[in-house]
């Protein structure tokens, strides 16, 4: 494979080898380690002022094995997601499964201890020198022990969790993993393929090839939807029941725990996103305008407008636009990506084998980022190179500080790649280089990308509530979760959904409702999309003073609720409406720019495949 079609990554800093001497001494020292921090746990049953010091070292030994832990982690799920044929990386995932459980097991042991430790101890606790960098961590503990059932109890379900809830998600991804489908090709021909291809085949800019694969998709889906229904009913009867048992007051209070937001942020987010939804409407009345239509299907509420654009853009040229961009706003940020790509710190080859999607992974074992993605040249796997670097620069300025004071929110992770995107966007719109043509395509992008974030994952998220809602009363049947989903589908995008324009099986098909690690995968990504918004659109006002504000946030981000480290970061406060409000605003001039040149388009160009007497 040439270097048009993208680079392999170098992992030789994690291991010199796949299972090799160094690999396997290090998984061999891990569950020793584990193993013998666990029986020294397992009877420190308090913590008082005089053996405080005995907690410390526990604590310090627990961050050094979740950092090596983490390090395994990152290595393996970059194996697999390079060369999903190898078995071995698999079998090696399930291994590190019940690494994770023993180690959670030492958690829970200390959560006991502070569960009932006095305020006056546990801050004794937090204050001294050797944890004091990871006291926020250490409260997160505290709070979250509260909402605990007994100590065997909690063991137990750390137990089932393998084989108990998270069997569920690993079932719907062997299931949906060999799910084919049928549809009809544009010569009429049938073509049968791998589910893994149909949400880029629905999304196709020819609207009939899209039809035909989301048409026979969805037959596929009903094939399996009580597999389906059962898994995502056990998901979350198995999760209500472990909140009941653990006296957790509502559903959300663990997504909520989780995204380290109170529901106040989370409400007022939302209120923003329905005072401002015709904003986001008006994107999709737009794709529907060129397209001679007054709405659009669900299904293709993520594909381009079909335009003829010219070619593709070999690595190196797009790498060279993603380091311009940073380099005329962000120079530090350049520096560090020409750094990545020198060390070979990047997987974008185009070759079979290889997971779908793009992710950013590091250890702070050995302070590396590692990007994933597949390059085959568009204007989007650019602005995905570019998104997934600013994870990776995200993880880089945090990596002087201690791995528990690394964890931040999902809230916060989707900030700092959907920022660094909106930099290479504006430097392509000022590219000479990119013809008109291309500049509409890369709006589309933007502004669907907008339109997803405000409205599909605002409809993902009140489909999950009301699902929760009814769930409590026992398990809901098939034909209610497709009347659900429909239902929030239809008050979500409202009159821009053609009459017959839903999608009953969203919910069979959306890998997110059935992730067991975390419930309500969703808010985050408005959250984060909305906040990068507000960032940049001050960054165009302030440059270098907003940059410095920018990494502070992005330093601080794990020492804090999300509340607290935006106040302390940008001064802003982002429990008000109208903070969200204007972040949602600043989509107007896009968006007025997109209708301009959509316009343009149809009244002036005669192109083929431009306008709406050659689409349908």
């Amino acid at each position: 494979m040439t270097e048009a079609k993208g680079v392999k990554w170098d992992l030789s800093s994690y291991f010199p080898k796949f299972d090799g001497p160094h690999m396997r001494q290090f998984k061999s020292d891990l569950k020793r380690d584990i193993g013998e921090l666990k029986k020294q746990t397992k009877y420190m049953t308090d913590l008082t002022t005089e053996n405080c010091f005995s907690w410390v070292s526990v604590l310090t030994t627990m961050e050094k094995l979740y950092s090596r832990l983490g390090h395994l982690s990152s290595y393996l799920n970059c194996l697999e997601a390079a060369h999903t044929e190898n078995e071995r990386y698999t079998i090696e995932q399930a291994g590190l499964a019940q690494l994770y459980a023993a180690f959670e097991k030492i958690k829970i042991d200390f959560q006991f201890v502070i569960k009932n430790t006095s305020e006056e101890v546990f801050h004794s606790l937090c204050e001294h020198p050797e944890v004091n960098e990871i006291s926020y961590y250490l409260k997160r503990l505290k709070e979250q022990a509260t909402y605990t059932m007994t100590r065997r109890e909690e063991a137990l379900a750390s137990d089932l969790n393998i084989d108990g809830l998270s069997a569920w998600g690993r079932l719907y991804d062997k299931i949906t993993g060999k799910l084919e489908f049928e549809y009809a090709n544009k010569s009429g021909v049938t073509e049968r393929r791998p589910i893994s291809q149909w949400r880029s085949l629905i999304s196709n800019p020819d609207r009939e090839i899209g039809r035909a694969a989301f048409e026979g998709g969805n037959r596929a889906w009903q094939s399996i939807e009580e597999s389906c229904g059962a898994a995502l009913n056990a998901i979350a009867g198995s999760r209500l029941t472990l909140y009941r048992h653990r006296k957790v007051k509502h559903f959300m209070d663990q997504a909520l725990f989780d995204a380290a937001i109170g529901n106040k942020t989370l409400e007022a987010m939302h209120q923003a996103v329905s005072l401002n939804i015709e904003l986001a409407r008006d994107i999709l009345r737009s794709k529907a305008h060129f397209l001679g239509r007054k709405g659009i299907w669900f299904f293709e509420r993520e594909a381009p407008l079909p335009l003829s654009t010219a070619g593709s853009f070999d690595w190196t040229a797009a790498t060279e636009m993603v380091h311009s961009a940073f380099l005329s706003s962000y120079p530090a940020l350049a520096k560090y990506f020409k750094g990545i790509l020198k060390r070979d710190w990047v997987e974008s080859e185009a070759r079979p084998n290889k997971r779908p999607g793009a992710f950013c992974t590091g250890s702070s074992l050995i302070g590396e980022q590692r990007v994933y993605m597949t390059y085959y040249g568009s204007l989007g796997d650019i602005t995905t190179l570019a998104h997934e670097v600013g994870h990776a620069w995200h993880g880089h300025l945090m990596k002087d500080l201690r791995p528990f004071s690394r964890r931040y929110p999902m809230t916060l992770a989707e900030t700092a790649s959907i920022f660094t995107e909106q930099l290479l966007i504006d430097s392509l719109h000022n590219n000479p280089n990119i013809d008109n043509r291309q500049k509409l395509a890369l709006m589309d992008a933007e502004l669907t990308d907008a339109a997803v974030f405000l409205l599909d994952i605002t409809t993902r998220f009140n489909f999950e509530k009301q699902f929760y809602e009814e769930r409590l009363e026992g398990e809901v049947p098939i034909s209610r979760i497709k009347a659900i989903m429909t239902e929030t589908q239809r008050n979500i995008y409202g009159d821009v959904l053609l009459a017959d324009g839903e999608d009953p099986y969203f919910w069979a098909s959306k890998l997110h409702f059935f992730i067991t690690g975390t419930s309500f995968y969703n808010f985050p990504y408005t959250f984060g999309y909305l906040l990068a918004r507000a960032l940049y659109d001050q960054f165009r006002l302030l440059g270098d003073k907003l940059i410095s504000d920018y990494e502070s946030l992005m330093r601080i981000s794990g020492s804090g609720t999300v509340e607290d480290v935006c106040h302390r970061a940008l001064k802003v406060d982002i429990t008000s409406p109208s903070f969200w409000g204007r972040a949602l605003q600043s989509l107007k001039n896009p968006l007025d720019r997109y209708r301009t040149v959509i316009s343009h388009e149809l009244n002036g160009s005669s192109e083929p495949g431009s306008g709406k007497k050659n689409l349908k």
